[in-house]
């Protein structure tokens, strides 16, 4: 792993025990595939058997139905992205990454998006679209309503949740607290001597920063604070 710079969180894929004991059964002697090997006739197999377990959800979705999703996101270089996925009672299928970035966000080009991917799914295997909660996905979500009576629209719960987030940290005197939260965070980590100085007090335990697209980030900040308060105070009147 560290010869081939494999990421660390590797050894918890589900795949990776049953890797190691099928080499440890093997025994001494084992071939290791070579670089043809695995990129031609076991890539193919491989792709076989992600067909297979596909074929499986296809199955499934005609017989207990399932749920359409969207999950729009911004990749790094600042492209809208949209994933279209499909969940049923064996768990979810990607279907297709589409770029939206070229697309107004309009509720019309939303209802089309999903509109073509309830097509391509089939009407009649399908019990609800969920996205999240934003307006043009309000728009297309009624409208799939309204052309397809056997499904719903569902807004996205996590979604929701963050917005509710987002609400209560618009309080004032909640937003005035998160605010010199921010600050303090700020003052800390841009200072070398003075993060180290913090974590000497602190037990080499880090403060938890706030994301600006994820407002639970910001209850875990307050929580963080609140947890080393007195340990903060020491390092600030020393």
């Amino acid at each position: 792993m560290y010869d081939a710079g494999i990421a660390f969180n590797a050894v918890k894929y589900d795949s990776f025990k049953p890797m190691i004991e099928a080499i440890g059964q093997y025994g001494p002697g084992m071939k290791p595939p070579s670089y043809h090997e695995v990129r031609e006739p076991l890539l193919k197999e491989e792709i076989n058997h992600t067909m297979l377990i596909l074929k499986q959800n296809e199955e499934e979705m005609a017989k207990n139905s399932c749920t359409l999703m969207a999950d729009g996101w911004r990749d790094r270089k600042g492209r809208s992205l949209i994933n279209f996925l499909v969940n049923t009672p064996k768990g979810s299928m990607f279907i297709e990454s589409v770029d939206a970035s070229s697309y107004s966000h309009t509720g019309k080009k939303m209802f089309e998006f999903l509109d073509k991917f309830v097509q391509r799914v089939g009407v009649h295997n399908i019990v609800q679209v969920v996205t999240d909660s934003a307006s043009n996905n309000v728009f297309a979500g009624k409208k799939l309503m309204d052309n397809y009576p056997n499904l719903y629209w569902t807004p996205c719960a996590a979604h929701c949740l963050d917005l509710m987030f987002e609400d209560v940290f618009k309080m004032p005197d909640l937003k005035r607290a998160l605010e010199r939260a921010i600050i303090v965070n700020g003052y800390i980590y841009n200072r070398t001597m003075l993060l180290n100085m913090m974590r000497e007090f602190t037990g080499q335990r880090d403060l938890i920063r706030p994301a600006k697209t994820r407002f639970a980030t910001a209850f875990l900040t307050m929580r963080s604070f609140q947890q080393h308060k007195q340990n903060l105070r020491k390092m600030f009147t020393s």
